[in-house]
C-alpha cells in the first residue's frame, strides 16, 4: 500500500491537533514524521508515530513547553528543552547552531532535558541545506550491552555527520548497533531475517533473527568493542556538555525521556565540492562484490528513496496506518 506525502502529513497533523498541539508544532512534527517515511526511514516515520502519541498521552512530552538557552560560553550555548517535543527542540537548536556558525564560523548548542528527536539525520539535512557542516548526537535509555557484558548499560546513541554538496549532500546517520532497533522492527514486521548477524538470542548465540535480538535486548555494537567505546564517549559528551542526564540516569527514570543532545555547525560556504566529488568517485571505482550491486555514499540511498517516493507514493505498513487513522 502506498500513500502520498501530503496525505501522510495531513493525517499526522490531524492527530496532533486532536492532542492539542499548536498549529505550528503540529505542522512541524507532522512534516518531520512524513519526511522520515518519505526518505525510507519508516522506523522513525509512520511506524514510530503511535509510540510518540502514547508518550504524549503518558505525559512524557510537554507539548507546549519552550526550550530555552540557560548559558553561553563563546560559540557554545546550553539549553534546557523543558521536555518539549524532541523534534521541535532539535529543529530550533539546529537553527541556532546554524546562526552561530554563520556569525562566527562555528556554533554549538547542547540541550538537556529534551525528548527523542526521531531520525537524527533530519538535523544533518537541515544543516546541509543551510550550507553548514552539521554534527549532532543524542543519548538514550540503556538498550545495548557494553562489549564483554550481557546486560544493557549503553545507549544506542546515534551519531550524525552531514556535509553539504551540490550533487547531493553527504549525510551519515548511524546508530551504534549494527542494526538500530527501528531497523530490527522493520525486518520483524516484514518477517525477514537480517542480512548479517545483528545481535544475540536469549542463549547468547549470534543470530539474524530480529525478533530474538529485540527480545534479548542484546544488539551487536558496530565494530564490536569500538562501537561500545563510541557509545560510551557519546554519552559522556552530550551529558557533560549539556549538564543533562546520562544513559544511566535516563534508564533509572524508567522511560526514554529527558535525554541529552548536542548540535554542532561549521560554516561551509567556502567548501570545495570538488574534494567530496573526487572522494566519492574514487570510492565508487572499486570492483563490486556483486555484479548487480552498487556502492553508495552516506545519504545517497535516502535521496534516491525521496525521489522515488515523491513520484510513486510512500509505502506504509497497513496495520500501523490503520492504527493512526483510528487515533
Amino acid at each position: 500500500m502506498k500513500i502520498s506525502f501530503e496525505q501522510l502529513t495531513s493525517e499526522f497533523k490531524r492527530v496532533l491537533l486532536k492532542l492539542n498541539f499548536s498549529e505550528e508544532r503540529a505542522a512541524l512534527c507532522a512534516r518531520i514524521f512524513a519526511e522520515n517515511s518519505r526518505d525510507g526511514v519508516y522506523s522513525h516515520g509512520l511506524n514510530r508515530f503511535p509510540v510518540f502519541v502514547q508518550a504524549v498521552k503518558d505525559g512524557l512530552i510537554a507539548i507546549d513547553a519552550e526550550p530555552a538557552a540557560v548559558s553561553r560560553n563563546g560559540v557554545v550555548e546550553t539549553w534546557d528543552g523543558h521536555l518539549a517535543p524532541g523534534m521541535y527542540t532539535a529543529t530550533r537548536a539546529m537553527e541556532r547552531a546554524i546562526a552561530l556558525a554563520k556569525e562566527n564560523g562555528m556554533g554549538c548548542v547542547a540541550v538537556k532535558n529534551t525528548n527523542h528527536w526521531m531520525r537524527g539525520g533530519t538535523y544533518g539535512w537541515q544543516a546541509a541545506a543551510a550550507g553548514c557542516i552539521g554534527i549532532c548526537a543524542t543519548n538514550s535509555i540503556a538498550n545495548m550491552p557494553p562489549w564483554g557484558g550481557t546486560e544493557a548499560r549503553l545507549g544506542n546513541n546515534p551519531l550524525v555527520i552531514a556535509i553539504p554538496r551540490q550533487k547531493g549532500s553527504v549525510v551519515l546517520d548511524m546508530a551504534i548497533s549494527q542494526f538500530s532497533y527501528g531497523k530490527l522492527q522493520e525486518y520483524d514486521l516484514q518477517g525477514k531475517e537480517l542480512p548479517f548477524e545483528g545481535g544475540y538470542d536469549e542463549h547468547g548465540n549470534l543470530t539474524k533473527d530480529p525478533a530474538q535480538i529485540r527480545a534479548s535486548e542484546r544488539p551487536l555494537p558496530i565494530g564490536y568493542w569500538k562501537g561500545s567505546g563510541l557509545s560510551l564517549v557519546l554519552d559522556v559528551l552530550v551529558a557533560s556538555l549539556s549538564g543533562g542526564r546520562s544513559v544511566e540516569q535516563i534508564t533509572q527514570a524508567g522511560a526514554e525521556a529527558g535525554v541529552s543532545q548536542f548540535f554542532l555547525c561549521i560554516d561551509a560556504s567556502k567548501l570545495d565540492d570538488a574534494v567530496a566529488d573526487a572522494i566519492i568517485a574514487y570510492t565508487k571505482s572499486s570492483a563490486l562484490t556483486d555484479k548487480d550491486g552498487e556502492i553508495r555514499y552516506p545519504g545517497e540511498s535516502s535521496l534516491a528513496k525521496r525521489h522515488q517516493h515523491e513520484q510513486e507514493g510512500i509505502p506504509v505498513n497497513e496495520e500501523i496506518w490503520q492504527q493512526v487513522q483510528e487515533l
